[in-house]
């Protein structure tokens, strides 16, 4: 059965949503905010998410390269459309937000925003 995931980023520790085509909860944990973590999650998690949101932000474009690079379909979303769906939740948490955006990969219901290479600083 098809998954969908999101990953709300804190600078610390990131919420991860999953849900299934039908929209059920299949799974939430939090996980170090670090590409190696998150891919590593989803590695043993021991299905292939169909698709995982990641909201732009300082984090993303680090994160998104990361787990691009590891072969895992991560879409970065643009804040707008996460803040517009979240409003309707009377108490913002970033569990919620987490699932908010695992429901909006689900239904498609996103604009994807397009992600920079990582710049090398020109000193090193």
């Amino acid at each position: 059965m098809k998954q969908y995931a999101c990953i709300d980023v804190s600078l610390e520790y990131s919420s991860v949503w999953v849900v299934d085509a039908d929209g059920r909860i299949v799974r939430e944990v939090k996980i170090l905010s670090e590409p190696n973590a998150l891919i590593a999650w989803f590695g043993g998690h021991g299905v292939a998410m169909e698709r995982i949101g990641l909201e732009a932000g300082p984090l993303s474009q680090w994160l998104h390269a990361g787990m691009v690079k590891a072969g895992l379909s991560v879409e970065l979303i643009e804040t707008r459309h996460v803040r517009a769906a979240s409003k309707t939740m009377p108490v913002k948490t970033d569990k919620k937000d987490a699932r908010g955006i695992a429901q909006l990969m689900r239904l498609g219901w996103f604009r994807p925003v397009h992600c920079m290479p990582p710049r090398r600083c020109v000193l090193c």
